[in-house]
């Protein structure tokens, strides 16, 4: 069975819209599941036309902001992520709260990485040639502004909190399709 559901990321966005009457906090809230599921197909153009014109990107790493600014570095940046094929991904929510201006959602963000990606970028992997499921706990906010679009992400996570090595029949089927499926 799959250990990662890229559903279960945008479902209590969903639960959370369908009792929600405020018309701005859908606006919110539609923005950012339109969003999350245009990073799991991937389609870059279609998550590009969720951001404002010039998203700002916070990414908090040991104190510092290591985010992607303006257009084209988030384009560069969603573009590296898709390359690295660590896009199916699972966010577990323990925490959603919306208002006017912002989503805030925590939890553990759980992907899968393949190995050699995983080592490139510093997580501890003994097998380069595996799949590993790395989970970090998780807290982003997403401004959203007046037209309805996000303005960036602010993001602060604990680093790993647990590698796993994968065994082939943990992997989801759209992961098997994008990293073990020979091109044709």
């Amino acid at each position: 069975m799959a250990v990662i559901d890229p559903t279960r990321t945008w479902a209590p966005l969903e639960q959370r819209l369908a009792v929600t009457t405020s018309e701005r906090q859908r606006v919110v809230l539609n923005a950012v599941i339109t969003h999350m599921k245009a990073e799991a197909e991937p389609d870059l153009d279609g998550l590009m036309a969720t951001l404002s014109p010039k998203p700002d990107y916070h990414f908090w790493n040991a104190g510092q902001d290591v985010g992607p600014k303006g257009t084209e570095g988030v384009r560069a940046y969603y573009a590296a992520f898709v390359e690295s094929r660590s896009n199916i991904l699972e966010y577990t929510l323990d925490r959603l709260v919306v208002d006017d201006d912002c989503l805030v959602t925590e939890g553990f963000l759980k992907q899968i990485y393949p190995g050699s990606y995983a080592a490139q970028i510093g997580i501890p992997v003994d097998d380069e040639s595996a799949d590993y499921l790395i989970v970090f706990r998780q807290l982003i906010l997403w401004p959203v502004d007046e037209n309805g679009l996000i303005q960036g992400e602010d993001s602060y996570h604990s680093g790993p909190s647990s590698i796993t090595k994968l065994s082939f029949d943990e992997l989801p089927q759209e992961y098997i399709d994008m990293v073990h499926t020979p091109a044709t």
